[in-house]
């Protein structure tokens, strides 16, 4: 089977064992190397050509991304049922830092995928995927396509892509860092193979786009993107929200005050769009070293455009192909753009999220304070401004509890002289 859309690891023109160093961190990265084979047994792949040139196929070809584990042949392969994998990366082989190489899908879904590509051609369980999915009518419509359309992306399951304006897809096209000319709003640079990586990834997962289209370098909360192909995604290392459920009262205070800024500034912004989450959970979320916390996986983000407007999604059974089912059943329906109301992502934090790191954690009367604000936040029913106010209160409450050392490195010494950090 040729699993095509996916992290190159894996191309039969080259070797199919790699050298790679073992090391447990970044700065101590050996001279020496191991020979490994990555075949179909690591991440039930082979043959990806359609990655071939992408960032991520030469970063693993130039050795500059290495596994932080399992490389003594001893230990075997990495266990392919992990969500994600720690390892170093290098711009230069020389230093290194630690990434996450993070699944868009399960291994299950993968196979689940595969399946389905070859059944929709009543092909027997192996095909090429990469012929299929080619010879299909959306594939053929892109190719035609001198630009990203609303009409070229619906049905596909993203959230994201739930009523995309032209502003948005323009976006996306303009800043898809996998061709080499990127900054044009048309698409007669891209090749048909780069028209297919993008179709694929905007079906499977299409948090690597938005990790493209909002950087964090222009400060949207969310990692940096060190490139990905299909089903994997090399991003900034960090550590889930969950991991600080049991951290001290002030640290624990200062992460729900991000928290609710981030989900603030999702859902009012310069560039007039609105983000909203279709569900939430705390490995979404993720803190750096420096304690700043982002976004960790944006695979359930949807985003509505204010400024332009959205066009609206297409009626249940419209626009439905393979694209649409890769990885969830294709009966599967979001709501209509018209009800997302702006309470939605803060109605879910306030449930599932901030009780877990702020119950039970500060002296009376504080303690009472934030309850009632967590519970005024998290009531579902009430109207859009009264959760909004909660949140703002909760954020007045849990701003002088704070502290400024050091272990918040992202907002100090500048926290000692200004009252905004």
């Amino acid at each position: 089977m040729e699993l095509w859309l996916a992290l190159l690891l894996w191309v039969s023109a080259l070797s199919s064992s790699f050298s790679l160093p073992a090391s447990p961190r970044p700065s101590l990265v050996p001279q020496v190397r191991t020979s490994y084979n990555f075949g179909r047994t690591f991440l039930g792949l082979d043959k990806c050509n359609a990655c071939i040139g992408t960032s991520i196929c030469k970063k693993f070809f130039k050795e500059e991304i290495r596994f932080d584990k399992w490389l003594a042949p001893h230990l075997g392969l990495p266990p392919d049922y992990l969500p994600s994998y720690p390892a170093n990366y290098s711009d230069d082989s020389k230093t290194w830092r630690p990434v996450e190489i993070f699944r868009l899908v399960s291994k299950y879904q993968n196979e689940i995928s595969d399946r389905r590509i070859c059944a929709s051609v009543s092909a027997p369980k192996t095909c090429s995927i990469e012929y299929v999915l080619r010879k299909t009518g959306r594939f053929q419509k892109w190719m035609q396509a001198k630009r990203l359309t609303p009409d070229l992306v619906q049905g596909l399951p993203s959230p994201l892509l739930r009523c995309p304006s032209q502003r948005l897809l323009d976006r996306v096209v303009r800043r898809y860092a996998e061709v080499a000319d990127a900054g044009s709003i048309f698409m007669d640079h891209f090749t048909d193979r780069d028209k297919l990586r993008l179709l694929y990834t905007l079906a499977v997962n299409a948090h690597p786009i938005l990790l493209q289209i909002f950087p964090g370098a222009e400060g949207w909360p969310l990692p940096k993107y060190l490139g990905s192909c299909g089903r994997f995604l090399v991003s900034t290392s960090t550590r889930p929200l969950q991991e600080f459920y049991s951290a001290p009262p002030d640290q624990a205070a200062d992460l729900a005050y991000q928290l609710l800024g981030v989900l603030e500034s999702l859902r009012s912004n310069d560039l007039n769009y609105f983000f909203y989450f279709t569900h939430i959970e705390a490995d979404m979320f993720g803190i750096f070293n420096n304690g700043h916390l982002f976004i960790r996986d944006a695979s359930t983000l949807g985003v509505i455009d204010k400024q332009e407007g959205s066009q609206a999604a297409t009626r249940a059974g419209e626009n439905k192909d393979i694209f649409s089912c890769l990885v969830s059943g294709c009966q599967a329906q979001l709501p209509s753009c018209d009800t997302i109301p702006e309470k939605q992502s803060l109605v879910l934090a306030c449930q599932q999220l901030l009780p877990r790191l702020l119950q039970k954690r500060f002296p009376s009367p504080v303690q009472e304070e934030i309850d009632f604000a967590l519970a005024q936040c998290g009531e579902g029913a009430h109207p859009d401004s009264e959760v909004l106010g909660a949140a703002s209160r909760l954020k007045d409450i849990l701003r002088p509890l704070r502290t400024c050392d050091p272990r918040f490195a992202y907002r100090y010494p500048d926290c000692k002289y200004n009252d905004k950090f």
